[in-house]
């Protein structure tokens, strides 16, 4: 939810700020996602807890789910509201709480947090502390945290891992973590996330929905459980955010999950990191890729490396058909995998020109051998591949 044309987090946080800084003021202007007590109330708030808040706190309400649904906030709970905006879930929250809780509201947007000061000073509020942060520093000791909540944040954070790995942190052992926020179906397109449009339609920071509840396993949580999804962008009043977030599968989720009594082993969390669906190296369409670079290190990686041991005076005997099929085998693989994505963007011709390359190849590996063949097959090859990533671009930004 966030107009951009870059994406450093400097960037990314500025446009955040702006962007809240004008739900803060002027909550009445048009924006492209629901604000205030009807936003409030079409994601799930029930209008009983939304009269029991201040006008001025629900009026710049701005997210995307209902967390409370999960239902782990106890009386005496010490609670962080990760971008608490003008204050809507800090109140809930706090009522939770009781007098012997308290809460922690943290936000990074200056004009959000004053706007909160004043609610609370006029509501007499007391177990509230306000904070100025964002979600990859938060600045509270380890384990100080019972409950942590947010309400469509985490898809602004631009280091999603380290803002997970934070909220693990101030979390008690068997601490509690309820969540609404935005998740896709499909990744942004390559190139994607420096399209203006795209960051101002609220999802380039998204995560696909698989890769997002992962990422809070690989730090720690379990009982990760999604409690309900609907479509948060039906509700926008602009036509083209509804078209591209339909296009990404764009839509909000509510989630709880626990903090373990022990952290995990840190072998089980980079074995996590590096599974292929994890990378998302097919959901990106980006296997041919893989098989090129494949076909391309065993080709002249083999050779640059033959090369480097004769010269440090070492020999080393190769079975030429071996390498020979291993070459042809990884192109031909690379044909596979553009065959699978004609189903992505219907074009014929990067399947076409990959299988000519990858007939050259073969030719130069098994025939008569000529560099000059093997490196037009290789150049079709790769040219193919690149025209069939940017076909599953085209296909994803403009469905």
């Amino acid at each position: 939810m966030v107009a951009i044309l870059g994406f450093s987090k400097d960037q990314i946080t500025a446009a955040v700020q702006a962007m809240y800084a004008e739900v803060a003021v002027a909550p009445t202007h048009p924006f492209h996602f629901p604000v205030g007590p009807a936003g409030a109330g079409a994601v799930g708030y029930p209008e009983a807890e939304l009269d029991r808040l201040p006008p001025e706190a629900v009026a710049s309400f701005a997210g995307v789910g209902y967390p409370f649904r999960a239902r782990v906030i106890r009386p005496g709970d010490k609670v962080l509201d990760i971008g608490a905006g003008s204050g809507t879930d800090t109140l809930i929250a706090s009522r939770l709480v009781g007098g012997m809780g308290n809460v922690w509201a943290l936000d990074i947007t200056p004009a959000m947090l004053t706007k909160l000061r004043g609610t609370l000073l006029a509501a007499d509020v007391r177990n509230v502390e306000v904070i100025e942060g964002d979600a990859e520093r938060i600045p509270l000791p380890d384990n100080s945290v019972d409950v942590v909540t947010s309400n469509g944040v985490l898809n602004l954070v631009p280091e999603k891992r380290r803002a997970f790995a934070e909220i693990f942190r101030v979390l008690r052992p068997d601490g509690r973590v309820q969540i609404a926020d935005i998740v896709i179906a499909r990744p942004v397109p390559i190139g994607g996330r420096r399209d203006a449009r795209l960051w101002a339609e609220c999802v380039v920071g998204a995560s696909v929905d698989e890769d997002y509840l992962d990422l809070f396993r690989e730090v720690g949580f379990t009982d990760v459980e999604v409690l309900r999804e609907f479509d948060y962008f039906a509700a926008s009043p602009s036509a083209e955010t509804r078209h591209v977030a339909s296009g990404l599968g764009g839509r909000a989720i509510e989630v709880v999950m626990r903090r373990p009594a022990e952290a995990p082993v840190g072998l089980r969390r980079l074995a996590h990191r590096l599974r292929p669906r994890r990378l998302g190296i097919g959901d990106r369409g980006l296997w041919g890729a893989v098989a090129v670079i494949g076909a391309l290190l065993a080709c002249y990686g083999t050779m640059a490396l033959l090369a480097l041991l004769s010269l440090l005076g070492l020999s080393v005997t190769l079975d030429q058909g071996l390498w020979a099929a291993t070459i042809a085998g990884a192109a031909t693989l690379a044909v596979v995998a553009t065959a699978f994505n004609l189903t992505r963007h219907g074009q014929p011709w990067p399947l076409v020109v990959a299988g000519l390359g990858t007939a050259a190849i073969g030719y130069a590996m098994f025939g008569t051998y000529d560099p000059v063949v093997e490196g037009l097959g290789f150049a079709a090859l790769i040219g193919a591949v690149a025209f069939d990533l940017y076909l599953i671009y085209r296909a994803e930004l403009c469905p």
